[in-house]
């Protein structure tokens, strides 16, 4: 009520109300903790059920380009999905952590690459090992959340090679 009253008064006072604003639209941007589980939960089940549908795709006519789509934007999502539950900056802090940041680039690279050959080539084979490296980047970069699990798959395959 005081703002409105020096308003019609002619006082102004930017100072205050620039601060009052960030500080409301700060407060707005904030989500509840049962919001972000919830938010979390609806992201990644909606990108799990894109790659399902994908995988459907694959018994129709040109079905692996439509895999291809689908399977990239539901790793898209399920990968959005995270950012309710610490937030986007904070996430793209440590995807691009000294562990993760060759992992995030991968992932980066090979969705780029996915949707080029799905939809710029409209080659459907490089598109599959472009699905693969995706997985196996997509893996690798999870695995990095879980302590001295890369150290265990990396032992795994160094015994089953040798």
């Amino acid at each position: 009520m005081d703002k409105l009253k020096s308003f019609f008064n002619g006082e102004e006072d930017t100072q205050e109300e620039q601060n009052g604003i960030i500080a409301q639209v700060s407060d707005s941007m904030k989500l509840s903790k049962t919001t972000r589980i919830k938010g979390f939960i609806i992201c990644f089940v909606v990108g799990i059920l894109l790659s399902i549908l994908g995988s459907f795709a694959l018994f129709l006519k040109g079905g692996l380009t439509i895999y291809a789509i689908f399977y990239t934007l539901g790793n898209i999502t399920s990968l959005g999905s995270t950012c309710f539950l610490m937030g986007p900056v904070n996430q793209l802090k440590k995807m691009f952590a000294a562990t993760r940041v060759i992992a995030t680039i991968m992932i980066f690279v090979s969705i780029a690459l996915t949707l080029y050959a799905a939809l710029g080539l409209h080659n459907a084979g490089l598109a599959l090992l472009f699905i693969i490296i995706q997985s196996l980047a997509m893996l690798w970069y999870s695995l990095s959340y879980i302590p001295y699990a890369r150290d265990a798959v990396k032992k795994t395959i160094e015994s089953c090679i040798a």
